[in-house]
């Protein structure tokens, strides 16, 4: 590919809208180009790297038994009504009528389609297990794209689906698919991904795991332990505080606290420590707009996340009217209105002599303890883990939180698609059952966004040389000398005979200029031609990384180039 002809340009400038390097690097490089919010065009360097990036997933799927299949992106809305999700999910799925004014919906994500695929063939329990998976454009309607090609609304996605027969076998596969998870992230240049722990969201299931690459242009939060390998999403991790019970108990007692409406402010006026308080964080249902309240310890914070599978419906932060039966910064759980649902952490478990608010304007209680004014409570893990947290998993304060990017994701599905749209098999003693499933993804534009996060530096992407655009970039410096443009050109001729991916800058532009636009490319090694190196009988090699620099006589350049590829490679 000669640079010239390359359709795309790069500039120095960084966009004032890109938030992470990764984003402003594939604009200013001539990677992708904005389209609308949250929906890009890839220009020819991004989608070679992305078909690499396929490639390597196509060989892994393959490997553990896959078989490559396509899914249609527009889909019958009935199909998503099968399985319930056509009302369950919320803005994200795109819905719309065809000509005939029949519902349908952009695929963003596609078990139904799975499901639907293979209903009818997988009748016998001898035809199980099998897994299908393919790489197919999808469309979430995300509220919030971000970050170039790390959060997006339209994307690449390969999405596996595998059928099981038994829990145990399912199992097994996962574990498999866990391994060939590992062996794509490495081979695409980034093995220190770590998996964590997840939150299975809309997918369902009971268990589920993302690979995140920590980094702190994430947008995940990653609790992870010190001492020991316990590591999970935010909305994923347990909550563990401890209580010290009280040796005496105060009585309940109500308390002017005027313009008083924070935890803050309270405990500061009450001087009163903030762990001994009880503060509420208000939801409305999106349904119906009625009113959640979730009562956590004051120093910790609700998640959403959790909140929304506590009380099973999707959720928002509410707005209080007058007559709701709340007043803002006086909230609390003793006399609650019954029209409210409220909702106990369990850190206020065990814990005495509470301040909370008294439902009643500039009011607070002191004195609150749970057992002996509300009675029984169930508790729900709503709070969201905090550094320094306690491990669940060692029982040490030893939880700290990252930020990472997630680049793939693997569940255990169950038997929530199969059974909710019928899907069933016969089984050995003739009896019918449904199938289970797994469920494995990994978004491909993203995966190549977190890559340039990962490795990059001021002037540009370090690409791998598993994914790279160009495995060679070839700058021919001064090609107004003859001499120098006559070796560059037998060079480029002699790479591409030896198989060798080459993009060849011969314009007539600065060498810094030249060597501007290549940082921008990321190639990961750089084959120079000048006045200069010719009158040595020599070319200059360079890596991008900076690790190689050698000067090579120029009838082993070609030689040189193949051995160093090969040793990239591995």
């Amino acid at each position: 590919m000669k640079l010239d002809k390359l359709v795309g340009e790069r500039f120095k400038e960084k966009p004032s809208d890109c938030i992470i390097e990764s984003h402003a690097l594939t604009v200013r490089g001539g990677y992708i180009k904005n389209v609308a919010n949250g929906i890009y065009s890839s220009y020819m360097p991004m989608r070679r790297i992305t078909k690499k990036i396929e490639q390597i997933i196509r060989e892994e799927m393959d490997r553990i038994d896959g078989q490559e299949v396509q899914f249609p992106v527009v889909m019958p809305a009935t199909l998503w009504e099968e399985s319930g999700r056509y009302e369950s999910i919320g803005s994200e799925l795109l819905r719309f009528s065809d000509r005939n004014k029949s519902p349908m919906v952009l695929g963003m994500t596609h078990e139904e389609a799975a499901v639907h695929l293979v209903r009818d063939y997988a009748n016998s329990y001898n035809k199980y297990p099998f897994m299908i998976y393919q790489i197919q454009t999808k469309f979430r309607d995300e509220g919030r794209p971000r970050a170039g090609l790390i959060r997006v609304r339209e994307f690449t996605m390969k999405d596996a689906y595998s059928f099981h027969t038994s829990q145990e076998d399912l199992e097994q596969y996962y574990d498999r698919c866990y391994d060939a998870y590992n062996r794509i992230f490495a081979r695409c240049g980034i093995p220190e991904v770590v998996t964590v722990k997840s939150d299975s969201g809309m997918m369902g299931g009971s268990v589920s795991h993302e690979y995140m690459l920590l980094t702190a242009a994430g947008e995940d939060t990653i609790a992870v332990c010190s001492e020991c390998d316990f590591r999970a999403n935010i909305e994923a991790a347990p909550c563990i505080v401890e209580n010290e019970k009280d040796a005496v108990l105060e009585e309940l007692t109500l308390v002017h606290t005027p313009d008083m409406h924070t935890i803050d402010e309270v405990c500061t006026f009450l001087n009163s420590a903030v762990e001994k308080s009880c503060k509420a964080v208000v939801y409305q249902r999106n349904a119906d707009d009625t009113y959640i309240v979730a009562f956590v310890r004051g120093d910790l914070e609700v998640n959403e996340t959790k909140l929304r599978n506590a009380v099973g419906c999707e959720i928002h932060p509410a707005e209080i009217t007058d007559g709701c039966g709340l007043i803002a910064g006086f909230i609390g759980p003793y006399n609650m209105d019954e029209r409210i649902t409220v909702v106990i952490d369990g850190s206020l478990k065990g814990a005495t002599n509470l301040t909370c608010g008294g439902n009643k304007l500039d009011y607070h209680y002191t004195g609150f303890n749970i057992d002996r004014d509300l009675g029984e409570v169930e508790y729900m893990d709503v709070a969201a883990i905090k550094d320094g947290g306690i491990c669940p998993q060692c029982g040490k304060h030893s939880v700290t939180l990252s930020r990472g990017i997630e680049v793939g994701n693997i569940f255990q599905l169950g038997t929530k698609y199969t059974k909710s749209m019928g899907m069933t098999y016969l089984d050995s003693n003739g009896q019918e059952q449904y199938p289970i499933m797994g469920c494995y993804g990994i978004g491909v534009g993203r995966l190549a966004a977190s890559v340039c996060e990962a490795y990059h530096d001021n002037y540009g992407p370090i690409w791998p040389m598993s994914i790279a655009p160009w495995q060679v970039h070839l700058c021919c410096v001064r090609s107004d000398d003859a001499a120098t443009k006559e070796c560059a050109d037998k060079l480029y001729e002699e790479m591409q005979n030896a198989g060798i991916e080459v993009i060849y800058d011969d314009r007539k532009v600065s060498a810094g200029f030249m060597f501007s636009d290549a940082d921008l490319l990321g190639v990961p090694l750089r084959v120079i031609a000048s006045p200069r190196n010719l009158k040595e009988n020599c070319c200059e090699i360079v890596s991008r990384d900076k690790t190689i620099s050698q000067k090579t006589e120029i009838g082993e350049v070609v030689e040189t180039l193949k051995k160093l590829i090969s040793d990239m490679m591995k």
